[in-house]
């Protein structure tokens, strides 16, 4: 599996830190950037660096870091085809794959917990899609990015 990662200036670190943790568990990692930690970068830029190569490559994720995963998220969303998850934790990781098929994995450096990076960013691209009932929703999320009607609850 590809991995594509990126942090704006207030991500740099986790950033560097989950280049390794990926490399040891044998991923190939495309960094795009910050590549020093004093580089001011508005975060949108990497997110759809990031979100882009996700969503035109087969059998590829995306992280993206930044202060509070929030901007990033919303950004990498606007992409057609990629699907941010803002976690902050080991659960919430597992839902965002398990019940979203989630494809990039946003952290909030402020929110998240160093010691918790490798067993998030394991557990989060070891985690199967479960499918089911999540399909159907994830299905109509594909239907609204499409600009297409769905079929409310009543």
């Amino acid at each position: 599996m590809k991995i594509y990662i990126g942090a704006d200036h207030r991500g740099y670190d986790y950033k560097e830190k989950i280049i390794k943790i990926l490399q040891d568990l044998k991923y190939k990692v495309t960094d795009f950037g910050v590549y020093h930690k004093e580089k001011d970068c508005d975060y949108p830029e990497i997110a759809y660096q990031v979100a882009t190569h996700v969503a035109s490559t087969k059998n590829s994720r995306g992280i993206l870091i930044c202060m509070s995963g929030i901007g990033q998220a919303m950004a990498a969303n606007k992409v057609r085809g990629a699907y941010a998850a803002l976690c902050h934790d080991a659960e919430s990781a597992l839902l965002s794959r398990q019940h979203n098929n989630a494809n990039v994995l946003v952290l909030g450096a402020k929110f998240v917990k160093e010691k918790d990076l490798k067993d998030i960013v394991q557990i989060w691209l070891t985690t199967a899609f479960e499918g089911g009932r999540h399909r159907r929703r994830v299905n109509k999320i594909k239907k609204i990015e499409k600009g297409m009607d769905i079929q409310f609850c009543r």
